[in-house]
């Protein structure tokens, strides 16, 4: 039974599971779902930082999160694989904090993002330990928030020097 089929035969909260974990379905393209998944929760990003600013940011990033936390460990459950690579909401997350350090800006954007991909892909320390040791839902969650700081801090370090020196 594929994906979809599986989705068409689940109940509302399965349906919503699936939804929301896989980002409207951006997770299931074709290589890189974590990038893809990233690419999909820019253009929300730019609408909530446009009219919601920063506190908005903070305030979907949050709940997406909690979120991100039932919707993927129910989303384990249906399929039943661990951390699978289709879930992205994670990334979605990591991406509304990286967003949150930067001006609405399509260059800083591109850097928050690039730099969001480096940490979420290399996992250095600590992430890695998160990465193997945490479990369900909390687990495939707080590693990409870890990345998400990483890049953040670096992120915002650039934004300053170069509003500082110009």
């Amino acid at each position: 039974m594929t994906k979809f089929e599986v989705f068409k035969q689940s109940d509302v909260k399965g349906k919503i599971a699936i939804l929301a974990s896989t980002w409207f379905f951006s997770g299931y393209l074709p290589k890189a779902p974590g990038t893809w998944g990233s690419l999909a929760a820019l253009p929300f990003g730019a609408l909530i930082d446009f009219y919601w600013g920063l506190t908005g940011l903070w305030v979907f990033a949050t709940a997406l999160f909690a979120l991100g936390c039932w919707t993927s460990n129910l989303y384990v459950s249906i399929f039943g694989k661990e951390d699978p690579g289709e879930v992205v909401i994670d990334e979605v997350v990591g991406i509304f904090v990286v967003l949150a350090f930067v001006p609405l800006s399509l260059v800083w954007y591109a850097v928050a993002f690039c730099l969001f991909r480096v940490f979420d892909i290399v996992k250095p320390f600590p992430i890695n330990l998160l990465d193997r040791h945490v479990k369900g839902g909390l687990g495939i969650m707080i590693d990409d928030v870890v990345a998400a700081a990483y890049a953040a801090a670096i992120v915002f370090a650039l934004y300053l020097a170069f509003t500082l020196t110009n």
